[in-house]
């Protein structure tokens, strides 16, 4: 089956996920943690990338992020696995890519996803250590950070929006939902109702959801 088409949309929200290999991790201590962080902030501000959420685990790195161009989200993952990959490789005296192939990513359609798309994230590292949780709860400013209009429709204030925000991710998501959300992840498929999804394909030869099944059917003779 042939691979997706890396690219992305400017304007439109992205969830994007990249793993490293097999046995390996992507950070080792906290120093590590922090040179990525650092590295991301770099990256996402060189090439106009907004990140609206993140989290930056053992074995690898979601952001909820906004391209201004269609090649930005290609260009800050590729400034980040140059930079931060050297530097992991030299502290720990390594060779060779660090990644698992390329980095998954999938468009986000329709403005109801974000939020959920923003739990699934942040409920990785809910306590708001190396993730986008703390800023969100009110615990702090993140600079990485440029907040989502969507965010901003949970409350009238910061305090209603740390409560509200407080109280999604202990509700958390269904495990059907956070399935869907990383199965669109992991096969490129847009986030969004019907309308929604057909109105971006008009925007990108890039197919953004599943064709049909089948063959398609034989043409009757005339």
């Amino acid at each position: 089956m042939a691979r997706q088409a890396r690219g992305g949309l400017a304007g439109v929200p992205h969830l994007l996920m990249q793993q490293v290999h097999d046995g390996q991790l992507l950070v080792q201590d906290d120093l590590d943690r922090q040179r990525l962080l650092d590295t991301l902030r770099m990256a996402a501000r060189d090439h106009r990338v907004a990140v609206h959420a993140y989290a930056l685990g053992d074995h690898d790195w979601w952001i909820l992020a906004t391209p201004s161009s269609a090649e930005g989200l290609s260009l800050m993952v590729q400034s980040v696995g140059r930079q931060y990959v050297a530097h992991y490789n030299r502290r720990h005296r390594r060779r060779g890519s660090l990644w698992s192939g390329r980095y998954k990513a999938c468009v986000i359609a329709s403005a109801q996803d974000l939020l959920d798309c923003m739990v699934l994230i942040e409920s990785r590292h809910p306590d708001g250590m190396w993730s986008s949780a703390a800023h969100h709860l009110g615990r702090g400013t993140d600079p990485l950070l440029a907040e989502h209009a969507q965010f901003w429709t949970l409350g009238n204030t910061p305090f209603e929006r740390d409560a509200a925000w407080k109280r999604r991710l202990e509700e958390g998501l269904s495990a059907g939902r956070a399935q869907q959300l990383g199965e669109a992840v992991s096969k490129g498929w847009a986030l969004g109702q019907a309308d929604d999804i057909a109105r971006l394909q008009l925007l990108t030869d890039r197919r953004l959801s599943p064709g049909k099944r089948g063959r398609p059917p034989r043409a009757l003779n005339q």
